[in-house]
């Protein structure tokens, strides 16, 4: 399950566990906060500490187009 909000500066995306209960513990909801420059990943660590990783626009969509390709290494040039 996931919700997604517009906030006047981001979208706002929260990823909920919802994993079978007989497969293992239930993760923390994942935050996704999406700026126009950047987008920044957030989820209660096991101290109850926000863990934080942002993620530049380009580093994104390296993220996204890696999902898909096969083992290697690859530079995607910038436009």
């Amino acid at each position: 399950m996931f919700t997604i909000e517009h906030d006047f500066d981001a979208t706002v995306i929260t990823l909920i566990d919802e994993a079978d209960p007989d497969t293992g513990p239930l993760n923390e909801d994942v935050v996704i906060l999406s700026f126009d420059d950047r987008v920044v990943l957030e989820q209660v660590g096991p101290d109850d500490e926000v863990v934080r990783v942002t993620l530049s626009m380009h580093q994104l969509t390296e993220l996204r187009l890696a999902l898909n390709l096969p083992e290697g290494n690859y530079r995607i040039d910038r436009d």
